[in-house]
């Protein structure tokens, strides 16, 4: 059947990423994601409190619509292309949906450093797809902790000094995206757990609001301290 390839399990290989990459690379206006900041934007949604619609969130990966972005070679390629996102949505779902840890897709700089800068920026523009339901997570006491990983790292090069968290170590570094993985298993079990709205029924309308956290204001992982005691300066050992 037409639609079977959009359920299959099977991770992409390096070769598909790199022609997914080289696709998204291609787009328009330099505004697509990278596979990084890709997969950390499926893994937001697939763990997210509301479903959200291809029709919505492709025109983040592709920075615009497609009409404009980038312009598929033939119904073959759009096919193609296609397919490869959802079979790695698939492969985030099927691996969070049996309570594995899912590993982020990691891209290297010159040196071969995985700095997970980007899988975190990626994370949280789908975190901002359904804000009100992540901001309930973030609040809550007991479990918004799990947030804590991928906002150091989204917060890491943040343009106002006052905002990034204490140096992070080569060492520290691999813990960190390790905690960050252990965070996404988190949410999702969060979300399964107090309901998540919509499944089937309806999707969440983006939101384009993308507000900053004070260094005074309470830290969003709900320690009750104030961020810049907490994950504004927080190291994980």
């Amino acid at each position: 059947m037409p639609m079977r390839i959009f359920g299959r399990n099977d991770p992409l290989t390096e070769a598909e990423f790199d022609r997914l990459g080289e696709f998204l690379k291609g787009c328009a206006g330099g505004k697509a994601m990278n596979v990084e900041e890709l997969d950390g934007f499926f893994a937001a949604l697939v763990a997210g409190p509301e479903v959200v619609m291809p029709s919505e969130y492709l025109p983040e990966v592709f920075g615009g619509e497609m009409s404009d972005a980038r312009e598929f070679g033939s119904l073959e390629e759009a096919n193609e292309i296609l397919a490869l996102m959802m079979r790695h949505w698939n492969d985030i779902a099927a691996t969070l949906s049996k309570a594995d840890v899912y590993l982020p897709i990691l891209l290297e700089d010159e040196n071969g450093v995985s700095h997970g800068n980007e899988w975190a920026r990626g994370f949280m523009r789908g975190v901002e797809m359904c804000h009100d339901g992540w901001a309930e997570l973030i609040a809550d006491e007991e479990h918004g902790g799990c947030m804590v990983p991928v906002l150091m790292l989204y917060h890491e090069n943040d343009p106002d000094p006052q905002m990034r968290p204490e140096p992070i170590g080569a060492e520290q570094r691999e813990t960190v995206i390790e905690h960050m993985a252990a965070g996404l298993v988190g949410a999702y079990r969060y979300f399964r757990q107090h309901g998540r709205s919509g499944l089937g029924t309806r999707t969440a309308e983006p939101r384009n609001t993308k507000s900053k956290i004070g260094r005074n204001d309470p830290c969003p992982c709900g320690s009750g301290k104030k961020y810049k005691r907490c994950c504004g300066g927080q190291t994980i050992n």
